[in-house]
């Protein structure tokens, strides 16, 4: 069992910066891996950022490559996305999760994934 917890969303302007934060508890966080996933209103969840085990491994959507970057503090339980450059079509909940996947890179489909947090809303004005 992993509990998350995600908080740094809230109403910025376009070029703006926001960071996420994914605090777990319970199991080790080192041992899974994470990504970020966001839905907008009347869309279906998609990828936008996933790390494997250590961090040491990254992938991103098309649209947020060079834009967000994902990473984790396994000392203090906590995943990150700084997300820079910020536009309103990147206006969603975002959500963090994680995976048991000891080798490979972490899916980018959502549905492997074990646990979810309960999302933060990122709203980008124009």
């Amino acid at each position: 069992q992993v509990q998350l917890v995600e908080s740094g969303g809230g109403l910025v302007q376009a070029g703006g910066s926001l960071r996420l934060s994914c605090a777990a508890s319970g199991r080790t966080f080192s041992n899974y891996a994470m990504g970020w996933f966001r839905q907008a209103p009347g869309k279906e969840r998609e990828f936008v950022a996933t790390c494997n085990m250590s961090g040491y491994s990254t992938a991103y959507a098309d649209s947020v490559k060079g834009r967000f970057t994902i990473s984790r503090d396994n000392a203090k339980n906590t995943g990150y996305l700084q997300m820079n450059s910020l536009k309103p079509e990147d206006t969603a909940i975002y959500y963090c999760a994680v995976l048991f996947k000891p080798y490979g890179a972490p899916p980018h489909n959502p549905d492997p994934y074990d646990y979810w947090g309960q999302g933060t809303q990122v709203t980008v004005s124009s």
